[in-house]
């Protein structure tokens, strides 16, 4: 999908009211987009596959539409039937939700070419920050801190040629995407060029581009992100940082803000250089730019940036009050930021813990029906989710169920209170990473946070 609006993304300066909204996803974050639309007095209309037609996000919005069948390929990433439905039933944006069409470049343009507005980033912006190649390269002529590596893909002799020169280990990693899709760790060169292909090959399956590059690997590496926001006008402000090390096969499994791992000034050069890199590509919207602290360096890189809004947004929230999918609507009205960063101010400790539908032996897919599903309650407890007893979990779709946040004055009572909240959630009909979550919050290593990326795959005693 191509529009000439690519090239400059121009969005109306002057704010324009939201009445109809479209939501062009599913699950908990459809609902959270429903819920932010209702308290803005804003139409919410869903986009659904026929597998979700009994979901809560249909039940709950104003209007509902199907776009096509279970299939994500034939319905949520249908960009063409969701402008079609978003036309024909007069919506005056498209939010995208995170995943599927949410860092498309091409679908940004199209909702410009067709008069509608994209909840999220200018074309260019998604286009330029979505291929890590490019944003890497950028952001070394910024003078951003970037891990050892190329900056251009290559084939296999260019890759190994990078490798060699930087040491191994290394990290394989997608071009054109994230997720931990297309990413593979190679200890050393007789493995290379089979992961190389096995990369490329998954990149090409998940993003239609099979292009990959090469970083050295960072061993003893936490993964803390910066939110930012920035307004139609070109103001801009941070929101603190997510700690995100917390993670199996790439994908996060716990997030907090705020790391209990970075120092005042490493918090504070993070931050400068997020906003340093969302103002060379002009950004408009939420996103979240990522970085790897080397715990033993005291050294930070930038590795990617999300030009979307994060599974992980309700830490941010609860530390700074802010709600951010309100703050993305308002944003994509024309608004101005309602507050400088002056004005910011992060309050006590919040952890989010990824409620997946997986045997936590190995982390796979467990499908099923939910026979009993009751989330915990109480003070400092917040559950974002679409399920409800009898939901049957589609197989179609990636594996969240909820997200269970909790808050405090710091870290000890926030812990204290997920104890208490996973202790009470009940869930029957699939496997859940529950046990998971039980499992480390009473681990040491996690409690004084002497935990890396790999910290995961290295301790859980039911890894595979």
């Amino acid at each position: 999908m191509t529009s000439p609006a690519l090239a400059t993304g121009a969005r109306p300066a002057a704010p324009t009211p939201l009445r109809r909204v479209l939501i062009a996803n599913r699950g908990e974050i459809a609902l959270r987009v429903i819920r932010a639309c209702r308290d803005l007095g804003i139409e919410s209309v869903l986009a659904f596959s026929d597998a979700d037609r009994d979901s809560l996000p249909v039940r709950l919005a104003d209007r509902a539409v199907c776009v096509g069948p279970p299939q994500a390929a034939a319905s949520y990433l249908n960009a063409d039937a969701i402008l079609v439905a978003a036309s024909a039933l007069g919506a005056d944006a498209i939010h995208p939700g995170y995943g599927f069409l949410s860092e498309n470049a091409g679908f940004s343009a199209a909702c410009d070419a067709a008069g509608i507005r994209f909840v999220g980033p200018r074309p260019r912006a998604v286009e330029v920050m979505g291929n890590k190649m490019a944003a890497r390269k950028m952001a070394a002529d910024l003078g951003v801190p970037v891990v050892p590596g190329s900056t251009v893909g290559g084939d296999i002799d260019d890759v190994a040629a990078v490798a060699e020169r930087i040491g191994y280990p290394v990290i394989i990693k997608a071009a054109a995407g994230g997720g931990g899709r297309g990413m593979r760790l190679v200890a050393g060169p007789e493995e290379l060029r089979d992961v190389v292909t096995s990369a490329s090959a998954e990149a090409q399956s998940a993003f239609g581009d099979g292009s990959v590059y090469v970083e050295k690997y960072v061993g003893n590496a936490r993964h803390v992100e910066i939110q930012v926001a920035f307004d139609e006008q070109g103001a801009g402000i941070h929101l603190g940082e997510r700690d995100c090390t917390i993670q199996r096969r790439y994908q996060k499994l716990i997030e907090e803000a705020p790391s209990p791992a970075i120092d005042e000034p490493t918090r504070g050069a993070m931050a400068a250089s997020a906003l340093r890199l969302c103002e060379a590509v002009d950004y408009r919207g939420v996103g979240t730019v990522e970085f790897l602290f080397d715990q033993d360096a005291g050294t930070f890189y930038f590795i990617e940036m999300n030009t979307r809004l994060q599974v992980e947004h309700p830490v941010t929230e609860l530390v700074t009050g802010l709600d951010l999918v309100t703050l993305q609507l308002r944003i994509a009205a024309g608004e101005p930021l309602p507050l400088r960063q002056s004005d910011v101010t992060l309050t006590g400790h919040a952890i989010e813990f990824r409620i997946n539908a997986e045997d936590p032996v190995g982390f796979r897919p467990s499908a099923g029906t939910l026979e009993r599903w009751a989330p915990p309650l109480g003070p400092g407890v917040r559950v974002d989710t679409h399920c409800y007893p009898g939901y049957r979990v589609p197989p179609y779709y990636d594996s969240l169920l909820a997200k269970l946040i909790v808050s405090g004055r710091d870290r000890a009572e926030a812990i204290a209170r997920a104890r208490r909240a996973l202790a009470e959630f009940d869930v029957a009909g699939v496997e859940t990473t529950i046990p998971f979550h039980r499992w480390i919050l009473d681990h040491e290593e996690f409690l004084a946070s002497r935990t890396n990326t790999s910290w995961t795959e290295r301790t859980w005693p039911g890894r595979v």
